[in-house]
Parts: structure tokens; C-alpha cells; sequence
């Protein structure tokens, strides 16, 4: 057969074009590509196709309360709209509005109309807890059907733990157990295979610590007991299947059992292993079949998952209400009436199995409630661009609904719909979404004409049985948390921190205090003993270590110590700098207003420069006749062309982020020019010295100087530093910045950032980054690193699969390839977590800075440690954590945890230690920037300088 010549061929995927050669292969090539294609076709449209429910997921972690079964698509096109009966009115601002509704005010309305009245918070219903035993058969619910969504109330959250299936990999569950199919390994095993038994350091005084855990106190003989139940004829609905087996095992089962429509667990042993019972549905009689599939191991994840749907049944008995995921006192409630804020007090609990014992884990958590609903916020919101100003305020906000308690998160508002508009329920008839939440909730929307918001589920919620998207009324829609004015308000920031930093004998008081109520309430008690379980009445307490304060080292062979506060700000200000570049051009660019305070904070910032032994040399000043943002820039770019400054120091009027942003994009990604900004009303502060001494720092690193360093007894030890964050003008995408020492005294650094959008992207830049980083390390030292050290920020739990999988593999694979190829790697990967509920505390105190946990509250499935490195006055101090995933370095536990300590020193911001070592800060101070301000990366000019401070 004669080849084919063709002049070119498009390969599916490929970015360019591939050109092939008139010969005898081309015929094949093009047969190959053909059916890539064809297959790769099939791929995307089997993936793109509509998953049907299934039975895996109907039941254990399907709808409740009787909703509709709905086909759903994968997230991507638009929900098709609800039917809208709209009579016929005059425009407004926002589009159609019509009369006031029966029961809303008649004097003047505004665009949207008048605020109608809020729901008493008295009235709100409690939330039903998914017991145990006690649910009752749920009430059929609303919903759209097909792909249209449904109304909010029609399928609540999952809490977690509850309604999961206990079907496992490991030959326990079997294939036909419904519910979801859960592998044992969601215990996700991450210690190094070079760390197998000790994990412990020794350095250091032993001190005597408490944290905030409660033990789990069990029997020897304590067993938890898993059994699969089937009924003929087969029931669907979850909660038809809930009251069949409770009426059935009532003499059965006299102790406590969790039944989530298909697995049952028990504490209780069935005798034979299986029986047969019957119950009667109201129709006719069903036979119900429990079978014992096995014990639970200790530990094992559905073992735990258990205990915490008993704890969290045990905090609805005991009266708090749950929102979003945690549980909070409305009856102790903080009122802010004179910033429309509330403050809810409540707990967050987690039970798992630590190095010996299974421990409950307690923390002190806040909610901030706002008295004002959307309805309020649409009111606000008024003239010709209403409507958008209303969708930037609300979207990517989280509402509280008053009728059910479920948080959600705004994802758009659909001004085409409103409570008039309709959809079909699961019988096929058509509501309309005020009738729904009335006959639903017996809640009244009293305006009709409001826009409707638009909540989309998350991936892992569709596949549990939501629906794609959610439609919620605004005026049921409470607002949480704290806007950005808000944010910005300093005496509300500072009121709201007056209760919520709690001190530690406080802490320890309400720690307690829940250990008493838990103890003392008959329901919870009783809950509590029919598990035959008991829980420690007292905080779990261990022996820590604190290491000794650490020595640094300054410019002309000078040394000072932190001491035990790990504080050295007054020994820095008259200690030369370790390395202090020569300031050759300082050019000042401020408004004239302020042209002579600027001159006077020159003189002091001179002063303070000359006391660490640096010179700012002779700074020239350049006014700008306004406060636009376009006239800084347009001075910034003369100051840059005519005058080559080495720094300019910007003064601005206040904190506004387009003057900011608009002098950093000119400065650091069009022209790689340091820059240091200034605020004016720091001018009259009364500690203006201090604010010198610390600006004289920033701009002496900007530069390329080092104030100074810590003793780091390895050579040719590259040490990285690695985080993410969110760009805040286009929420699909990330910046990644990571940061690699240079040098032995960990004063240099080599920054980098890049842009990615999915989790591959950033892997690859990331491997990418390390082979880079070790080229510039050889380029300054000679060599590539012996040892590699990283740390990494940034990572959720639910990543940390990911990253161990495929970062660390990716990034050994690329080493490996481009410089170890004939060498050993000798590399550490380290996780770090910084918001964690894990408090350590004294007595009656803060444990000081240096502090090293690595026993008891740490997990057997990590080597992992904690760290208290900085000093905290004031609340209780948060802990560190690291895990280490990956390990070739060689050093113990010991030097691990020394190392890690010395580098919270190095953070040259703060004349103290920070609470991650400083090149994690630094690189999350370059991604910050980048993603909040810059929203690109930066001149490669300043890649090798902290410009990012």
C-alpha cells in the first residue's frame, strides 16, 4: 500500500503542530494518531457523561430526610434556570420589581425594596442529630430533579463521620456492602522507612507540659463489633431502614449502635454471629438479616469515626447547636451591639488514636455572627452598577441559613429567579420556593422579588448525593464572618481579640468546665455508658523539652543572645549588621504634604542606620503634586530612568491597595527596583525610632544585606522553603513561591515564583524550582548542596497524599535525573502545619520559646514533632507542627528538631523568633505578594534579594 504524504498532522493534546516526512512510516503514524484520538475520545466522553447515583452511594451517604434521587453532571455548564411567573412591572435599578408584598413596610423603597423582618433567632429549629438510634424517619424534601439543582433544605449536610459505609479493601465488607467503600488507609501511613523506632530527641531541660486532650479510658475487653444488615424485601430508603432496625433490635440491642442504612456497629456481640428478625413497614412484614463481618481493629478509621459520632451526639445532648462543621453555644452568645456582631463560643473535637492511647482533642473555637442578613447587604447596595457592586460584596462570602443552621458558600447570584419562581418536587409537582420553605420550615419570605443565590457543591459532595447547585433566599441568609472594613476597624479588631485570646488558666478553667458537663449531664452519661466508655475528667499531661536559647552573630565578629524570651531587639540596635551593602542612590518619592516629615524621618532613620554601623548615604527627595495612584507611578518610572536608584523609599498617605500595588508592579515586575513603603501616619508615632531601626533592616536585606545570622553546624546544606497562595484577582489560579538558601550563615537567598492552576502544574514547577535553586547554589558556593532540607506550607490535610505521591517523588526524580545521576541524594521533606487545635501549655503559663514535644499527643503513623518557638504575652501560645514525610539526610531526631529550631531566628522582619523557620516565612511572604499585589512574577533582577519584606 502506497504511504500517504501529508504536510501536516495535529496530535490531540500537543501544543504545536508535528511535522512529518514524505516515507513509507508516515502512513503508520498517521494510523497511530487516529486512534489515540479515537481512544482518547471515548475516555473524555466516558468521563464527561452523567454519573447515576448508584447504589454505593444512595444509601449510606445519600440524601436524607427523603429527597429526590437526581441524575447529576460533572461541574461545567450553567444549571437551566427556574420557571418564572413574572408578572409584568416597571424597570428598576436592578431590573423588574414590583409592589411590596403583603407584610413589608409601605413607606419608600429603595431597589431592592424594603427589609422585610428577621426571623428571631429563638425560632430557629435545632438542628437533628444523625444519632446513633434515635434518628426519626425523615420528612420528604424538595428538589428539582434531573440537573436543575433544588432548594437548600432538600439535602443536608453530611456530618462527618456519620452515614458512612463501613465496606473496606481489606476483605472485611466485601463488594455488595452498600454504602461507601472506604479504604483502611485513609490513615495515611507517611513516616520514613529510615525512621522506624525511635523518633525522640534528648536535647534539652525536661519540663513538665499539659495540652488540650482528654484520654479515652476503655476496658481491656472493649470491642467494637461491625455486622452487615440486608432486608427482603428490599427497602431503599435510608431512613425507612433506620426505624425498621431500631423497632427490630430493641431487645436485641440494649447498648449503644450506629446503623447507617446498610453496616452496623455495636459494642455489643450478636449471639451465632447472625440473626433474623422482622419488622413491620406498615405494609407488610420484612425480614431482617444482620450478619458479623468482623471486629474493628484499634485505630482503625471507621473504630475512630465511631467515637466521634458519639462525642459529637453527645454535644447536641448536651445542648449546643451545630454550624458548618463544629458546635456552639447561642445561649452564651457575645453581643456587639455597636458593630452588628455576635460572638459564639463552642467547641471543636476530633478523636484519634496517638502514640498510646486514643485522645480526644478539645479546642476552644469562636463564631463570628453578624445580626445583619443579605437582605441587608442588597439594600446597600443601590444606583445604576447595584447589581455588581451586590455580587462582589456577597460572592465567595459564607451565609448561616436561619431555618436549618448549614453554612454555605456563595459562589453567584441568579437575578433571574426569586422565592416566586418554581421547580419539581420528587412527585413530579411544581412549588414554588416560597411554598416550599413555608411548608418545609414554616418560615415566610416576605419579599418575593429578591435575586436568589447560587451555591455550588464540591466534587466529593455531588458524588455523596448533592446536588450541583443549591439556590438560597438572601433574606433567610445570615452573614458570617468579618469583611474587609471591617477587618480594617481597629477598635472592633481589638474588642473582638479581648475575648477570643484566651489565657491559659482560662482556657484550662473552660477545658475543664466542658469535662464537667460531659460528666454531670444524665443524657450524656447515659449516652456515654450504653458505649460502656468513659473519657478522662483531666487534661492529658507529659514531659516536653526546652532547648537552650540560641547565640547569634553580627557584623564585626559580634554576639548576642535572645535569651529565654528569644527576644534580641534592644541588643540589635547597637550591634553592627552582618552584612550591609553600600546604600549608593536613596531616592524618597512621597507627596509634597508630607516632604517635611519625610526629612525629619530621614535624619532618625540615618541615626538608626548608624547605630548598626550602616550609612543610608544622601537620600534625595521627589514630590509628586497628588495622591493618584497614577502619579506615583508615573515619578516612580522617571525616578528609575533618570536617576538609577540603588532603593526608593515610597511614602503613602494610607494603607490603600491600589497605590501599593500599583508602585510594586512598576517597581518589581516592570524594572527590578527595590522599594520600601512608608505610611504617613507613622510619621507621629510615638515609638518613631523603633519604626526606623526596623525600616533601616528591611531596606539594608532589600538590598542584598543580612542584620544576622545563627551558628548552622552543616556544610553545603541547602535549605528550601515552599507555600502557595490563592491570586486574589482571579480565583482559579495560584502562585507558588519558593525560597532556597545560599550560603552556610543562611543569609542569602534565591526566590522564585511561578503561576499554575491545577495540582500537576504546581509539581512540576516545583521539581523545576529545585534543580534551578541547586544551580544558583553551585554558582555561589562552587558545589551543588550535599543536603537538601525542605519545607513545605501550605498543605491541607486532604493533600497530603498528593504531596507525598507525587511532589516528593517528582522532585527526587528530577534531582536524580539532572544532577545526583551518579551521586546519593541526601534530602528531608518536611510538612509544615501552623493552623492546627492542638494547645500545650503549663500550669498557669505559656511554655517558653525552644520548647520540643515529640511524645504522647504526636501520632505513630509520623515522625513528627511539635515546636513552641515564639514568645507569646498575651492568649495561649499555638504550636508548630512537622512531619516529616521524607528523610535521607542522616540526622537524628535530635539534630532534626535543633535545626528546625535555629531557623525560626532567621526571619529578618522580626528581631525575634517566628513560628516556622524563616525560609517557609520568606516564601510565604514572596507568594503573598505576588498573589495579592503583583499577580505575576517579579523582575528576575530580584531574584536574589528579599525584596518581598
Amino acid at each position: 500500500m502506497r504511504a500517504l504524504c501529508i504536510d501536516k498532522v495535529y496530535v490531540l493534546g500537543a501544543n504545536k503542530w508535528n511535522y512529518c516526512v514524505n516515507n513509507s512510516s508516515v502512513f503508520w503514524y498517521f494510523l497511530k494518531v487516529t486512534f489515540r484520538t479515537f481512544f482518547l475520545y471515548l475516555h473524555v466522553k466516558r468521563r464527561m457523561e452523567p454519573r447515576g447515583r448508584g447504589r454505593a452511594y444512595g444509601r449510606a451517604r445519600g440524601q436524607a430526610g427523603g429527597a429526590p434521587q437526581q441524575q447529576h453532571q460533572r461541574p461545567g455548564p450553567p444549571q437551566p434556570r427556574p420557571q418564572q411567573p413574572r408578572p409584568q412591572q416597571p424597570p428598576g435599578d436592578h431590573g423588574a420589581r414590583g409592589p411590596s408584598q403583603a407584610g413589608a413596610r409601605g413607606p419608600p423603597q429603595g431597589a431592592w425594596g424594603v427589609r422585610p423582618p428577621q426571623p428571631a433567632v429563638a425560632a430557629w429549629p435545632r438542628p437533628q442529630m444523625g444519632g446513633p438510634s434515635h434518628q426519626q424517619p425523615p420528612q420528604p424534601a424538595a428538589g428539582r430533579g434531573g440537573r436543575q439543582g433544588e432548594a437548600e433544605g432538600a439535602i443536608p449536610r453530611k456530618v462527618v463521620g456519620e452515614g458512612e459505609g463501613a465496606g473496606n479493601n481489606d476483605g472485611r465488607g466485601g463488594s455488595s456492602v452498600r454504602g461507601r467503600v472506604t479504604n483502611r488507609r485513609e490513615i495515611l501511613y507517611t513516616r520514613p522507612d529510615t525512621v522506624t523506632d525511635n523518633k525522640k530527641g534528648t536535647s534539652g531541660n525536661s519540663i513538665n507540659l499539659l495540652s488540650n486532650y482528654f484520654p479515652l479510658l476503655q476496658k481491656g475487653t472493649w470491642c467494637l463489633y461491625q455486622y452487615r444488615v440486608d432486608m427482603a424485601p428490599d427497602i431503599d430508603h435510608t431512613g425507612k431502614r433506620k426505624g425498621l432496625v431500631r423497632e427490630a433490635t430493641r431487645e436485641l440491642l440494649r447498648g449503644g449502635y450506629i446503623f447507617d442504612g446498610t453496616v452496623l456497629y455495636t459494642p455489643q456481640r450478636i449471639h451465632n454471629d447472625s440473626v433474623e428478625l422482622f419488622a413491620n413497614d406498615g405494609q407488610e412484614n420484612i425480614r431482617i438479616t444482620i450478619r458479623l463481618v468482623g471486629d474493628l481493629a484499634r485505630g482503625d478509621i471507621h473504630y475512630l469515626q465511631v467515637f466521634n459520632i458519639i462525642i459529637r451526639k453527645c454535644l447536641a445532648l448536651m445542648g449546643l447547636q451545630l454550624i458548618g462543621r463544629n458546635y456552639f453555644m447561642p445561649d452564651a452568645k457575645i453581643v456587639l451591639s455597636e458593630h452588628k456582631i455576635q460572638l459564639w463560643p463552642g467547641y471543636f473535637t476530633s478523636m484519634r488514636q496517638h502514640e498510646s492511647d486514643i485522645l480526644l482533642n478539645v479546642d476552644l473555637q469562636f463564631k463570628h455572627m453578624r445580626t445583619d442578613n443579605v437582605y441587608d447587604l442588597l439594600l446597600e447596595c443601590q444606583g445604576p452598577n447595584a447589581r455588581r457592586e451586590f455580587t462582589s460584596r456577597i460572592i465567595g462570602g459564607v451565609v448561616l441559613t436561619y431555618y436549618n443552621n448549614k453554612t454555605y458558600k456563595i459562589d453567584d447570584v441568579d437575578f433571574q429567579s426569586t422565592p416566586a419562581s418554581t421547580f419539581k418536587m420528587k412527585d413530579g409537582t411544581e412549588i414554588t420556593y416560597k411554598d416550599y420553605f413555608d411548608r418545609k420550615y414554616s418560615v415566610q419570605i416576605r419579599v418575593r422579588d429578591q435575586p436568589l443565590l447560587v451555591s455550588r457543591s464540591k466534587p466529593r459532595e455531588i458524588r455523596a448525593g448533592m446536588a450541583e447547585t443549591i439556590y438560597l433566599v438572601p433574606e433567610l441568609c445570615q452573614m458570617t464572618g468579618l469583611t474587609d472594613k471591617q477587618r480594617e476597624n481597629f477598635n472592633l479588631m481589638k474588642t473582638l481579640s479581648n475575648h477570643t485570646r484566651i489565657g491559659v488558666e482560662s482556657r484550662i478553667r473552660k477545658l475543664l468546665d466542658f469535662s464537667r458537663k460531659i460528666h454531670s449531664k444524665p443524657e450524656v452519661v447515659q449516652e456515654i455508658r450504653r458505649w460502656d466508655l468513659n473519657i478522662g475528667e483531666n487534661l492529658v499531661r507529659f514531659q516536653g523539652r526546652v532547648l537552650s536559647p540560641e547565640g547569634l552573630v553580627g557584623g564585626g565578629d559580634s554576639r548576642y543572645s535572645g535569651g529565654s524570651q528569644a527576644d534580641w531587639t534592644r541588643e540589635l540596635r547597637s550591634k553592627p549588621m552582618l552584612h550591609s551593602p553600600k546604600m549608593e542612590r536613596l531616592a524618597v518619592l512621597c507627596p509634597s504634604k508630607f516632604k517635611n516629615p519625610a526629612q525629619d524621618f530621614l535624619q532618625l532613620l540615618a541615626k538608626a542606620a548608624g547605630g548598626m554601623r550602616w550609612s543610608i548615604g544622601s537620600p534625595k527627595i521627589f514630590e509628586i503634586p497628588d495622591e493618584r495612584a497614577g502619579s506615583y507611578v508615573d515619578k516612580a518610572e522617571e525616578i528609575i530612568n533618570k536617576s538609577q536608584p540603588t532603593l526608593i523609599l515610597t511614602v503613602l498617605p494610607n494603607n490603600s491597595n491600589d497605590r501599593y500595588g500599583a508602585v510594586k508592579k512598576k517597581c518589581y515586575v516592570d524594572r527590578g527596583v527595590p522599594t520600601q513603603m512608608f505610611v504617613a501616619r507613622n510619621f507621629t508615632n510615638k515609638g518613631l525610632m523603633s519604626i526606623a531601626t526596623k525600616v533601616a533592616i528591611q531596606m539594608n536585606c532589600k538590598i542584598g544585606g543580612a542584620p544576622w545570622s545563627v551558628m548552622i553546624p552543616l556544610t553545603h546544606l541547602m535549605v528550601v522553603g515552599y507555600d502557595v497562595c490563592r491570586d486574589t484577582a482571579n480565583k482559579k489560579k495560584s502562585f507558588s513561591g519558593m525560597v532556597a538558601s545560599l550560603d552556610r550563615q543562611m543569609t542569602r537567598y534565591y526566590s522564585i515564583t511561578s503561576e499554575h492552576k491545577m495540582e500537576e502544574e504546581l509539581s512540576d514547577n516545583f521539581a523545576t524550582f529545585m534543580v534551578m535553586a541547586c544551580h544558583k547554589f553551585k554558582q555561589v558556593q562552587g558545589v551543588y548542596p550535599d543536603r537538601i532540607l525542605i519545607y513545605r506550607d501550605g498543605v491541607g490535610a486532604g493533600q497530603l497524599p498528593y504531596v507525598l505521591n507525587h511532589e516528593v517523588d517528582n522532585i527526587k526524580r528530577k534531582l536524580k535525573q539532572d544532577i545526583y545521576k551518579n551521586t546519593e541524594l541526601k534530602m528531608a521533606f518536611i510538612v509544615v502545619s501552623k493552623r492546627i487545635n492542638t494547645r500545650i501549655f503549663t500550669e498557669k503559663d505559656n511554655p517558653p520559646p525552644g520548647t520540643v514535644v515529640d511524645d504522647v499527643i504526636t501520632l505513630p503513623e509520623r515522625y513528627d514533632f511539635y515546636i513552641v518557638s515564639q514568645c507569646v504575652r498575651q492568649g495561649t501560645v499555638a504550636p508548630t507542627n512537622y512531619n516529616v514525610i521524607e528523610d535521607t539526610l542522616g540526622l537524628s531526631p535530635d539534630r532534626m528538631q535543633m535545626l528546625t529550631y535555629k531557623l525560626t531566628h532567621m526571619y529578618y522582619n522580626w528581631s525575634g523568633t517566628v513560628r516556622v523557620p524563616a525560609p517557609c516565612q520568606y516564601a510565604h511572604k514572596l507568594a503573598f505578594m505576588v498573589s495579592q499585589h503583583l499577580h505575576r512574577p517579579a523582575h528576575r533582577d530580584l531574584e536574589d534579594i528579599l525584596y518581598y519584606l
